[in-house]
């Protein structure tokens, strides 16, 4: 199910091309495209989290498979960019209420091995982003546009059934009983949801942006290299996260929280720009490869973060409550690049201005954490833990 929310969302950007010729769309109108697939990602986070005050969570899970299939059927029949809009929206909304309910639904089913279990959510998920573009040129070639989205559903229907057969024979964990108050969860949490909003809300507006016009910015940026081969490197950005899931998952569970999380950001700042210099597709290849890694290290070390600090009384709370104002930052990270296209700036003056901004962002976090004002997270990462 994680592969197919995260290809629900991530599924636009090797589209946008396709879909622009289609509808006739500008470069902001379609970042507004890929963009309602994000906010509609963080819309739903905080009402899933009162929701799941309410109701277990393999049951919003349930339900966000149902939403999932009726989205992207509604998204293949779009005749115009309204309905092209909302369909991005409603499987955007499917994505963000799945991962409020399921992360928290996961670290809960193996408490002793959080960072380790997030890895091997993140790297499903992952998996579904480092194929978008390769499953999206396969359909191309079998068809138009609309298959993309039909496959997704019917696909996305077959599994929701198939979970609803597992969660009735599972025995499944009831940890979380005791959540039942969101703003107590906010009172008491509120350092370490806010000190996650500041990390991940800003680079991710700088990421979403980012990949969803890397086609673009290939062709437009890196000279002799089309959009064509632009698709081709998403695809190892993508692909490169796949094993950054799986071992920063592992690391997580072994080194101090906060070192880990302030590290990558500064890895993913120097990778951002050092790519807007090189040239040459081998060069590219590389840096892309690595900025790949790096930034999907941040996604597991943050989870593992949060859902391994926060007690079982706030957990599906504050989480909710920090993915929900971080997304909606990120949101934006694609309609933010593509007005300024639009408005006459070029991608690199674009990418190395957001970089400035993470590096001022990064020297607060070190200095707040050289002085003691960053929460470190409740639990010693460096306990050994069961396997």
């Amino acid at each position: 199910m994680v592969f197919l929310v995260n290809l629900a969302r991530v599924v636009f950007a090797p589209l946008l091309e396709p879909l622009s010729a289609a509808f006739t769309m500008t470069e902001g109108t379609a970042g507004l495209v890929a963009t309602l697939a994000w906010l509609g990602s963080a819309l739903p986070r905080i009402p899933t989290g009162y929701l799941l005050t309410r109701v277990r969570r393999h049951r919003v899970v349930l339900g966000t498979g149902v939403v999932l299939t009726g989205a992207a059927a509604f998204t293949s029949v779009a005749s115009s960019v309204a309905m092209l809009g909302v369909g991005a929206f409603l499987m955007g909304l499917a994505s963000g209420a799945y991962f409020i309910a399921a992360n928290p639904l996961i670290t809960e089913l193996y408490p002793e091995r959080v960072g380790r279990v997030i890895g091997i959510h993140g790297t499903a998920s992952q998996i579904a982003a480092a194929i978008a573009g390769l499953f999206v040129g396969a359909v191309l070639l079998a068809g138009e546009w609309q298959l993309a989205f039909q496959l997704i559903a019917v696909v996305a229907a077959l599994t929701t059934a198939v979970f609803y057969r597992t969660a009735k024979r599972t025995e499944l964990p009831d940890v979380g009983s005791a959540d039942r108050d969101l703003f107590a969860a906010a009172r008491r949490q509120w350092p370490i949801i806010v000190s996650g909003v500041a990390i991940l809300g800003a680079t991710g507006f700088v990421w979403n942006g980012f990949f969803n016009f890397f086609p673009q910015y290939v062709n437009a940026s890196k000279a002799g290299l089309g959009p064509a081969t632009g698709r081709t490197l998403l695809t190892v950005v993508f692909a490169a996260g796949v094993p950054a899931f799986w071992l920063t998952g592992r690391l997580a569970d072994r080194v101090p929280h906060v070192p880990l999380m302030l590290t990558v950001l500064g890895a993913f700042i120097a990778c951002l720009l050092v790519l807007t210099v090189v040239q040459g597709f081998w060069a590219i290849a590389v840096v892309t490869a690595i900025l790949g890694y790096v930034i999907h290290s941040l996604f597991p070390a943050m989870d593992t973060y949060l859902l391994d600090s926060l007690p079982d009384e706030n957990r599906a709370s504050a989480y909710s409550l920090y993915s929900g104002a971080m997304m909606i930052v990120q949101a934006g990270g694609s309609w933010g690049v593509g007005e300024l296209v639009e408005a006459g700036y070029q991608y690199d003056t674009i990418f190395r201005t957001f970089a400035g901004a993470l590096v001022a962002i990064l020297a607060v976090l070190v200095v707040l954490y050289a002085a003691n004002k960053l929460p470190t997270g409740g639990r010693d990462p460096t306990v050994a833990r069961g396997d």
